[in-house]
């Protein structure tokens, strides 16, 4: 399929919300336990919601939990809000950020995904915002495997069930808006190796996780010389249809003579998407020269965690994040490995060096190069 078509993001747009509320924190410009206020504009956003009401004031954590489990669309404002002023202000910078990152191809119009006729990217953008995420924020990363939170006194499941059920899932972000179809932009991990996928445009949030976990699995076959892949497939998209906010199981949709406004919207831009096509592999532009410490691999997964945690006392380790690797189900050996992310070359070398005069047992591991498959 053609990773270049262009198409609506839906909810895979609070990927570049969270990219830039993670940036904010990074930087001390905003914290996880700060509150952050809930105006008229942000709470009337349609469902997905977290239900805000205006003059409430939520937790910058409970936001982003909301947004990566219920995909919720008032907290992805009050964050837009809360880090520009307003959300056109903040749809603004993330399209100069997504220009930035080399995603050519998208426009953003809002913080949520809700439907917009100038909202647009394509499948190679989603995943090179994915590549990014990960890259730039490996702490932060964690948060897009969350299953549910607890939110004043309701549980919070995410929508993403590929975490319930595909081997090694961790990520990252569903979107479904009627003219857009079932998006998802998904990754794992696998005896040390990551996949990322994206599907654009599913004809059901079942048929989508299917999609995925075929192409995901073709990928992890591919994968054993070493090499990252970022696996995209991107359907045709469907024709223009009333819109509602992302959901698995759609909540009440908004009066009739809005739909069809979004409608005759979305048909408008609906003209102008590119046919699919077969494409070819093709390098990704956002590569990363991030590095790695393997510290072994162990037969319960409580011992490679106490092996990173014991590793971490070394300064030049301290505060890496850890990736504890599941063992694969077809693999001969039931074992746990266990690695420290995120280091300079020259860092990895020498944390390695420092674990070995405290007798930790480790090796260096180089970034392995990243292509992008399309199908």
């Amino acid at each position: 399929m053609n990773a270049d078509a262009i198409t609506y993001p839906a909810s895979l747009t609070k990927m570049m919300t969270l990219y830039l509320t993670f940036e904010a924190l990074n930087s001390g410009r905003l914290r996880l336990d700060q509150y952050l206020p809930v105006s008229s504009e942000a709470a009337s956003k349609s469902p997905t919601k977290l239900h805000l009401v205006p003059g409430d004031s939520v937790q910058v954590h409970d936001l982003i939990l909301g947004i990566v489990t219920k995909s919720a669309n008032d907290a992805a404002a009050v964050l837009a809000e809360g880090l520009a002023g307003s959300e056109p202000a903040f749809a603004d910078r993330m399209s100069a950020r997504a220009r930035q990152l080399g995603m050519t191809s998208t426009v953003y119009r809002n913080a949520s995904g809700l439907p917009d006729p100038e909202q647009r990217t394509t499948a190679r953008d989603v995943a090179q915002l994915a590549l990014a995420l990960y890259h730039d924020f490996p702490r932060e990363y964690r948060y897009f495997a969350t299953r549910q939170f607890f939110f004043r006194g309701r549980v919070i499941l995410t929508h993403n069930h590929l975490l319930d059920w595909y081997e090694g899932a961790d990520g990252i972000k569903t979107g479904y808006i009627g003219a857009s179809g079932f998006n998802l932009a998904a990754s794992a991990v696998r005896n040390g190796h990551r996949l990322i996928g994206v599907v654009m445009g599913g004809a059901s949030a079942g048929s989508r996780d299917r999609e995925m976990a075929a192409l995901l699995d073709q990928g992890f076959s591919e994968v054993g010389a070493g090499a990252a892949l970022v696996a995209g497939r991107e359907v045709p998209p469907p024709s223009a249809a009333p819109v509602v906010a992302e959901t698995d199981e759609p909540e009440p949709v908004r009066p009739r003579e809005k739909i069809g406004q979004l409608a005759k919207a979305a048909r408008k831009i609906a003209a102008h998407l590119s046919p699919v096509a077969k494409a070819e592999a093709a390098p990704i532009a956002h590569q990363t020269d991030r590095w790695s410490i393997r510290l072994g691999a162990f037969q319960v997964e409580s011992a490679a965690e106490q092996a990173a945690r014991s590793a971490a006392v070394v300064p030049a380790a301290r505060g890496k994040p850890v990736q504890i690797v599941q063992p694969s189900k077809g693999g001969k050996e039931r074992v746990y490995r266990a690695r420290l992310l995120n280091f300079s070359p020259q860092e990895a070398q020498g944390a390695c060096a420092a674990l070995h005069k405290k007798k930790v047992e480790c090796s260096v591991v180089p970034p392995a190069p990243v292509k992008v498959a399309v199908r």
